[in-house]
């Protein structure tokens, strides 16, 4: 058990982060020195990602229990056309998803912007897959602050080819199926937590804390699960297709 007094350090939180991560190993939240609020989290996550050499331009966004947008990078990252592999870890779990890459800024602004204001600032739409595999047993159930330091548990993501952007309107409930190594794992109607994949990015877009320089121009953000977290308990195939035309194909791969 952590001392609850003890001066909260966000690089040493990162590190033993990290060490978890490269290890393979998961340890309870009791084992951590929690942050104590949004700020302290923020400040792990970025030594973390900075840790890690994390340049890409790829997010994702959600929002915590009460309701504050927060937002974490995407890594590995890969598109179809580099091979996407991402390495597998023990408990990996899959989600199926709508990414969005951004073709105006959305400057931080007084005004509240409107989902078709954030709507119009997309300029091309993809199927996407998320991988995730967070270094705390409990992932955010104990302590979203530590999840959210943990990079909301995000171990990977593979970005699929262009779709058309009426999906961001119509993706929930359109037909989407999965199968890992030729076994069907999800098929049904895709269903968003929120019904309309662009909550999350709406309510980041109108957060008047994040930085500066969150939201431009070629971001990539991705919007939130289409079939529930899936674990997977083996490197392998991943095949999705959404609708009648909308295909990704990814490989995890044993490290």
């Amino acid at each position: 058990m952590m001392d609850s007094n003890a001066v909260f350090d966000p690089r040493a939180l990162a590190a033993r982060l990290r060490s978890l991560h490269n290890a393979g190993k998961q340890a309870p939240t009791a084992g951590f020195a929690l942050p104590a609020d949004l700020r302290h989290a923020m400040d792990a996550q970025n030594f973390l990602a900075a840790e890690e050499g994390i340049t890409s331009n790829a997010w994702k966004v959600t929002a915590s229990p009460d309701g504050q947008a927060v937002t974490a990078p995407l890594h590995p990252y890969a598109e179809t056309d580099s091979g996407a592999q991402i390495p597998w870890a023990k408990g990996m779990k899959f989600e199926a998803e709508i990414a969005v890459r951004l073709g105006k800024d959305l400057a931080i602004r007084e005004s509240s912007y409107s989902r078709a204001e954030v709507a119009d600032a997309v300029a091309t739409v993809h199927l996407g897959a998320e991988l995730l595999a967070s270094a705390i047993e409990e992932s955010g159930r104990l302590s979203f602050f530590l999840f959210l330091a943990d990079r909301l548990g995000n171990c990977g993501y593979v970005l699929g080819p262009a779709m058309p952007k009426t999906l961001i309107d119509t993706a929930t409930g359109t037909q989407l199926k999965v199968t890992f190594n030729g076994q069907p794992i999800y098929d049904a109607p895709a269903q968003h937590p929120k019904g309309d994949v662009l909550t999350w990015l709406v309510g980041y877009a109108n957060d008047r804390f994040r930085p500066e320089s969150s939201l431009k121009a070629g971001a990539l953000i991705t919007t939130g699960t289409l079939c529930g977290a899936i674990e997977l308990a083996s490197p392998g195939e991943i095949d999705i297709l959404l609708g009648e035309a909308s295909r990704l194909h990814l490989s995890l791969v044993a490290k």
